[in-house]
C-alpha cells in the first residue's frame, strides 16, 4: 500500500509518502514542482496520484527499501531513463 499526504503545498510541493509491504515500512518525503507536475501527468491527474504512480513504478523495479529517503520526483529518471515514458502507464492503472 502506498499512502501520499501533501504537508506543503508550496512550489515544489512537499510529500510524505509511506510504501506498506510485506510486514514493514518505509517512508520518503518527495518534492515535485508545479511545472513537472503538469508535465508528468499532462491528464489532470492530481500530485498525489502521480507520485502513488511514480512509486509503483519504482516499486516494479526495486524493494521499498532502496528508494531513496528524500527526494525530487525529476531524480527517478537519472536511475530509469524510461521513467517519464513508462509513467502514463502507471497513471492510467490508478
Amino acid at each position: 500500500m502506498i499512502e501520499v499526504d501533501c504537508i506543503d503545498d508550496g512550489d515544489p510541493l512537499t510529500f510524505e509518502v509511506v510504501v506498506k509491504e510485506g510486514g514493514g515500512e518505509s517512508r520518503h518525503t518527495v518534492t515535485m514542482s508545479q511545472a513537472d507536475h503538469a508535465r508528468l501527468a499532462p491528464s489532470g491527474a492530481a500530485p498525489e496520484v502521480c507520485l502513488e504512480a511514480a512509486f509503483c513504478f519504482l516499486l516494479d523495479r526495486e524493494p521499498k527499501e532502496a528508494i531513496l529517503p528524500r527526494f525530487d520526483v525529476t531524480v527517478i529518471a537519472r536511475y530509469f531513463p524510461e521513467f517519464e515514458r513508462e509513467l502514463p502507464r502507471y497513471l492510467e492503472s490508478r
